[in-house]
């Protein structure tokens, strides 16, 4: 595999991407890639909530799979030689809303169609792949009390999990708005043992269980 072309490597990198959009339920098992989140909720001069944006850093083992042969030795993988794999990863990803659940008043917002420009990828210097997308609601909502975000893969096969240090931030929000994260509770001793590949590969469709494993961000307005 080492010796494979850079465009047999996009080839197989493209395949690999192509598997959160397209993984049979049967597949599915505990998690096996883990993505570290940060979130970016942006506000119009009305207030009214206007678009998501999500920086999404892959672990190490995918980073390492998906970059590898696309560069010289000692170079990282540019934005412009990740092009048409973020493509394809804007394209697939849409088809199933970016793992993105945001509520408002009780509702599920819509996504308008993401454009060139809206999204890219790259190698960064810690040799760890970042995938940038910037999602527009198709309708400018006003946010009320409160509203809720959720990244996560249902199927559990993708590990979202938020930055420590800097998860969400609010852009152009009102005065007084503010946003936190609500970590899932704990399981159980007798149900984190239950967390193996047989558990997930005879789970129940609709089950969502990496719903239950993600955390939220909450965010509050006056």
């Amino acid at each position: 595999m080492n010796s494979a072309s850079p465009a047999r490597r996009l080839a197989v990198a493209l395949l690999l991407i192509a598997t959160f959009a397209f993984l049979p339920a049967a597949a599915a098992a505990h998690p096996h890639v883990w993505v570290t989140v940060r979130s970016t909720i942006g506000f119009a001069p009305d207030g009214k909530v206007v678009s998501v944006t999500h920086d999404w850093v892959f672990d190490e083992m995918y980073s390492s799979f998906a970059t590898q042969g696309l560069a010289k030795p000692g170079e990282l993988v540019t934005r412009d030689i990740f092009a048409p794999l973020a493509r394809q990863n804007a394209g697939g990803l849409a088809e199933i809303g970016y793992f993105t659940t945001l509520k408002i008043g009780g509702k599920t917002a819509e996504f308008g169609p993401v454009k060139d420009g809206d999204y890219w990828m790259e190698e960064r210097p810690d040799h760890l792949v970042a995938f940038h997308v910037d999602l527009r609601l198709k309708t400018p909502t006003a946010p009320g009390q409160y509203f809720s975000l959720l990244v996560a893969d249902p199927e559990y096969f993708i590990d979202f999990e938020y930055d420590d240090n800097d998860p969400i931030a609010l852009a152009a929000a009102p005065s007084g708005c503010s946003a936190s994260i609500a970590k899932p509770k704990p399981l159980e001793g007798q149900d984190q043992q239950k967390l193996s590949e047989s558990f997930f590969t005879n789970m129940a469709p609709g089950t969502n269980f990496g719903f239950k494993m993600a955390s939220r961000v909450i965010v509050a307005c006056p």
